[in-house]
């Protein structure tokens, strides 16, 4: 079930979309990460009614054509077809991954949470297409009660996972410790608040795009 997946990953969470001028905002975020060349990014509503949610999602849809950005849900596996995006990502707690995968088939992405300090028993055998890992570093955009791992988690996952698996490492990584994650066997990086709390989300992508590449 692994897939080619970019080595930055944005995360737009919902704490940075202002309430006033909301539809507008998307817009010109969302068109400026296309032209960007971003090629993922995952939409996060914790809070949102499924009102909300679908009215960001389609506003997204819209200006992130697809064939071009791949655009994944937080939680919402029930909202997904209807927003005409491309999978889900769900946590501990949410639908499980084979629910997931049994009501979004398989041509949509799937991804879970896959361990902390260690990789959650049986979580290979899921049939999704790539586990989040961490959180790596404190985070200031989601809750977690999880201590952060480090590097050296980001190191130990990696031999547990073997190197076949896709792992997204995820939470409180910068632009100065990005290389650090990599090299520790890091597939990806999931980046929200060192992004999209920049003055321009866009340049800020395009900064890390030629530091560490597609």
């Amino acid at each position: 079930m692994n897939i080619s997946i970019p080595k930055v990953y944005p995360i737009l969470d919902s704490s940075v979309i202002p309430a006033v001028g909301r539809s507008k905002f998307l817009e010109m975020l969302g068109k400026s990460l296309a032209d960007a060349g971003v090629l993922w990014l995952e939409y996060r509503n914790k809070t949102g009614t499924d009102a909300e949610v679908m009215a960001d999602s389609k506003i997204l849809r819209a200006v992130m054509p697809a064939g071009q950005v791949k655009l994944i849900l937080d939680d919402r596996v029930d909202l997904v077809a209807e927003a005409g995006f491309d999978g889900v990502h769900v946590d501990a707690g949410d639908a499980s991954p084979r629910d997931a995968r049994k009501l979004l088939g398989h041509d949509r992405i799937v991804g879970t949470f896959g361990g902390s300090y260690n990789l959650i028993p049986g979580i290979l055998a899921e049939p999704a297409n790539y586990l989040a890992i961490g959180p790596v570093y404190l985070t200031t955009t989601k809750q977690t009660s999880r201590a952060p791992i480090g590097v050296e988690g980001v190191r130990r996952l990696r031999a547990e996972a073997r190197p076949e698996a896709v792992l997204v490492a995820a939470a409180g990584i910068t632009f100065e410790t990005a290389p650090m994650v990599f090299a520790a066997g890091a597939s990806s990086v999931a980046v929200a608040a060192a992004i999209f709390r920049a003055a321009d989300p866009a340049r800020e992508f395009l900064r890390w795009k030629e530091q560490i590449g597609d």
